[in-house]
């Protein structure tokens, strides 16, 4: 364990039993979360390297140009 979580997790025992599940709560679902998306990633690898190689044949052919946040 680092340094950080360790500090961290000594300030989390001086909370109160609630304030202690309610954050250990958020953490367990941000991992679940990240969990989710490794598996998500994982599983369209090949889709996103279609979608990349369309995008690279559009450009090629002039078909795309290049767009700011605010035109999307």
């Amino acid at each position: 364990m680092t340094t950080l979580l360790e500090q961290a997790f000594a300030e989390v025992q001086r909370l109160p039993p609630e304030q202690q599940d309610a954050l250990a709560t958020l953490i367990l679902e941000e991992l679940a979360d990240e969990a989710a998306w490794d598996r998500a990633f994982a599983q369209s690898s090949e889709a996103l390297a279609r979608l990349a190689h369309k995008a690279r044949e559009a450009k090629r052919a002039g078909h795309a140009k290049p767009l700011g946040f605010d035109e999307l």
